[in-house]
C-alpha cells in the first residue's frame, strides 16, 4: 500500500482525507491490486466510515474527474462565509428547485453545499420543512460538516457548532 504507480496521474497516501462527491468525505485505505475478470487493475480503496462503506476505485484517468484532495482552508472560509449571506430561494416548484440542490450536494463543491444548507435553513421561528426539504437540508449539512471538520483538524460535533453559528450570523 501507500502511494500510487507513476502511471496513475493522482497520488494518493494511506489515511488521506479525500471527496468523492457522490458520497462525501472519505479516508484512502491504500492501493491494492485486483483481479477482475482476468485483467489486473490497480484500485485505490476508500472508506466512509460514517456510511460503514468502502470503494475501490480503479487509478486510471476517470478518477481525477470523480475523487479530490480536501479543499483549502480559503475554499472552506468561502463557503462558511455564504451560510451568513441572505438566503436565495427561488420561486419555482419544489421538485425542481429539490433537483438543483441534489445537483449541488453532488457536486462535492464545498461553496455550492453551503448555499444549499443556506438556503434550506430554518429559524426556530420559522415554519418546518418538509421531510424532503429536512432530508435534503441534513445530506448537505454532513457533507459540509465532515469537509470542514477535515479540513480544520477538528472534531465533527464542533464543525457543526461553528458552521451552526455561521448560520445564525446570517
Amino acid at each position: 500500500m501507500g502511494d500510487v504507480s507513476r502511471k496513475a496521474r493522482c497520488t494518493f497516501q494511506d489515511g488521506e482525507f479525500v471527496v468523492y462527491p457522490a458520497h462525501g468525505v472519505g479516508v484512502v485505505r491504500g492501493i491494492e491490486k485486483q483481479n477482475i475478470s482476468g485483467t489486473e487493475l490497480t484500485v485505490v480503496v476508500i472508506e466512509f466510515e460514517k456510511d460503514k462503506m468502502v470503494v475501490r476505485l480503479p487509478l486510471n484517468g476517470a478518477i481525477s474527474k470523480k475523487v479530490r484532495k480536501l479543499c483549502s482552508r480559503e475554499e472552506m472560509q468561502k463557503a462558511i462565509k455564504c451560510l451568513s449571506t441572505p438566503s436565495k430561494v427561488k420561486k419555482m416548484m419544489w421538485s425542481r428547485r429539490a433537483q438543483e440542490y441534489e445537483a449541488k450536494i453532488n457536486s462535492g463543491d464545498p461553496l455550492l453545499i453551503a448555499q444549499v444548507v443556506r438556503d434550506l435553513h430554518r429559524s426556530a421561528s420559522q415554519p418546518e420543512h418538509s421531510y424532503s426539504e429536512r432530508q435534503i437540508y441534513q445530506e448537505a449539512m454532513d457533507r459540509l460538516m465532515r469537509e470542514y471538520a477535515a479540513v480544520a483538524k477538528i472534531g465533527e460535533v464542533q464543525a457543526l457548532h461553528e458552521l451552526k453559528k455561521a448560520l445564525m450570523a446570517a
